[in-house]
């Protein structure tokens, strides 16, 4: 079972770079910052949760640009290398951080894997984006301290740096057979509006706060 964990959630290594008229447009942008989980892995990209976070704010009618730099398989090692270019490209104004579920499933080193979040965390603070981190949980097979730690990690984070933070991101998804494909591990089509929802509480607090400073 450990075997198919892994081989999942290391299937792409090629970036998904999807943005919505990030290049022509003077509005600040949301930067999604993901895996897989952000990607749209297995189902048409256009019925991601981040692309019905991007029509929701267009319907809300809020002066933001949403990309998404997610990749199928990441780490947030590999976060951290890709990081500095994302964020000297679309010169985000909020990025969405969600990471670290694929080095939980390989049981990378926890340590590491706080420090990178802390890190990416710092650089994007240094480019005075406010940083959104996402939560995730692991499935317990390399026992319950891992398991347990992993969860610490993104609470420590978060209140270290004193995030705006979603403690489970897939709460209400993961383990329902009808809401995942069919590797059981990746949210479907039907799933997608439940990410969104579970998200935007946390998120459009920031838009709000952003508006009323600028006007």
């Amino acid at each position: 079972m450990m075997f198919r964990f892994l081989k999942l959630f290391s299937l792409l290594t090629g970036l998904l770079l999807t943005h919505f008229a990030v290049a022509e447009s003077s509005k600040p942008v949301i930067l999604f910052f993901g895996d897989s989980l952000s990607a749209a892995y297995g189902i048409p990209k256009q019925q991601g949760w981040v692309n019905l976070i991007a029509q929701r704010i267009k319907d809300s009618q809020l002066p933001y640009e949403v990309a998404n730099a997610s990749v199928s398989g990441e780490t947030t090692a590999g976060g951290l290398n890709r990081l500095p270019a994302a964020l000297q490209q679309f010169k985000p104004s909020i990025v969405v951080i969600e990471l670290g579920a694929n080095d939980g499933l390989r049981g990378l080193p926890l340590e590491t894997m706080q420090r990178n979040l802390e890190k990416m965390i710092t650089a994007c603070k240094q480019v005075n984006a406010q940083v959104v981190l996402l939560g995730m949980l692991i499935p317990p097979n390399y026992g319950p301290q891992y398991t347990n730690g992993f969860k610490q990690v993104y609470l420590d984070v978060s209140q270290a740096y004193k995030t705006p933070f979603v403690p489970f991101f897939l709460n209400g998804i993961s383990g329902h057979s009808d809401l995942l494909i069919e590797d059981g591990l990746h949210p479907n089509v039907n799933a997608q509006p439940k990410i969104l929802e579970n998200v935007w509480p946390t998120l459009k607090p920031l838009l709000n706060l952003a508006r009323k400073t600028k006007h």
